[in-house]
């Protein structure tokens, strides 16, 4: 098999990662023109959405990861509660060269973590009790390392950005909704071509955002893979982990589906859905241990 070179996954990843977010902006500004354009303001009314839109999204940034992890029912530890947690994740911390970030639990037997926050000296690390039940040290190490990974490269940042985008475009394309139900805006002769054009751009918009974030969500996890292996020098480590979170089979009782491709491995994985390979919001994880393996 062929040898994957580690600094090499980790650059075409971040190169992908940064050219599907701009499209997000793009989007966003698309929409925005549409609602200025339907009440007259023209690119003054352009600007003025996306400064409040812009400020919606601070707002949300700072605030995001206590909703994640509330929303996720993490509840922070302390040394005292899980030494064997604390530690690893201490030592790790030291090894990826970041800050201890918080230690929090989730009360699920399905084995899975996430990490989240807005960058290294605000972030925290939150793993389930069946992750820490299945899995030996060694692949602890690895799971852990992945996560820590994430908040090295700044992922939980990019991640917790991309979720807000999410949420800005829904909000735009159900606005372009509203206008066209209660019949309001300009009425001239470019007026039919502005409603057909925001009805179709309204409808195509969430989903092309929707294939976006799942795009990013699974890149993301490819290189943080490699960064993990980086700092444990064990992939096997990392490999065998995956292979017990998929051969668990146990969706997560108190995950949300919001915060879904935060996690490690696809926290409804055990779930039949429809277009399940499609929407997923994680790579298989036969791959990711196939190109681990190869390391």
């Amino acid at each position: 098999m062929e040898h994957v070179n580690i600094y090499d996954q980790i650059s075409s990843n971040k190169r992908l990662s940064y050219l599907l977010f701009v499209v997000f902006f793009i989007i966003s500004f698309i929409l925005a023109f549409i609602i200025s354009e339907f009440f007259g303001g023209g690119y003054a009314g352009t600007t003025i959405i996306l400064i409040l839109a812009v400020i919606w999204m601070l707002f949300s940034y700072y605030l995001g990861d206590k909703a994640i992890l509330a929303l996720n029912h993490a509840q922070e530890v302390k040394k005292e509660q899980y030494p064997h947690l604390y530690h690893t994740v201490e030592g790790l911390s030291i090894a990826a060269g970041v800050p201890m970030p918080r230690v929090y639990v989730i009360n699920d037997p399905a084995p899975n973590a996430f990490a989240t926050g807005r960058d290294p000296k605000h972030s925290s690390v939150a793993v389930t009790k069946g992750l820490m039940d299945r899995l030996k040290r060694i692949e602890l190490e690895g799971v852990l390392a992945h996560e820590l990974s994430h908040i090295k490269n700044y992922d939980i940042r990019y991640m917790t950005l991309v979720m807000v985008m999410i949420g800005l475009i829904g909000i735009l394309s159900s606005t372009i909704f509203r206008m066209l139900f209660y019949g309001r805006g300009r009425h001239n002769k470019s007026g039919g071509a502005l409603i057909l054009v925001g009805i179709l751009f309204a409808i195509i918009a969430p989903i092309i955002a929707r294939i976006i974030r799942l795009a990013i969500s699974r890149k993301r996890e490819y290189m943080a893979d490699a960064s993990a292996a980086l700092i444990t020098r064990y992939p096997q480590g990392l490999a065998d982990a995956l292979k017990k979170i998929e051969a668990s089979h146990v969706p997560m009782v108190k995950a949300n589906p919001d915060t879904a491709p935060l996690y490690i491995a696809n926290p409804f994985a055990g779930k039949k859905e429809l277009f399940s390979n499609l929407f997923s919001t994680h790579p298989p994880i036969k791959e990711r241990i196939k190109i681990l393996e190869a390391m």
